[in-house]
């Protein structure tokens, strides 16, 4: 009886993980955001005014979208100057 109660109850702790909400559904994926610059920049600018009213989920997702923007896929690498400069 007492292990019947104790799967049962690790069952419903499983069952009960974080749920996407409606509004989290309709929320912009980071991918989309970052291949529109234009909803991007908006949406940074309304983030830094208004992130109570905006949330922290859309905030969180404009912020990695301008992180992948910024440092692309991360393959380019450093080729220094074929005459190094002079002091």
């Amino acid at each position: 009886m007492r292990r019947s109660i104790l799967f049962l109850l690790a069952a419903v702790l499983t069952a009960c993980g974080q749920s996407e909400t409606p509004q989290q559904a309709n929320l912009p994926i980071v991918e989309e955001l970052a291949s529109n610059p234009e909803l991007l920049k908006e949406l940074r600018q309304q983030c830094r005014v208004e992130r109570a009213k905006l949330g922290d989920e859309l905030c969180n997702r404009v912020a990695e979208a301008t992180r992948k923007r910024f440092y692309n896929d991360g393959t380019v690498p450093y080729t220094p100057p074929e005459n190094p400069p002079k002091f």
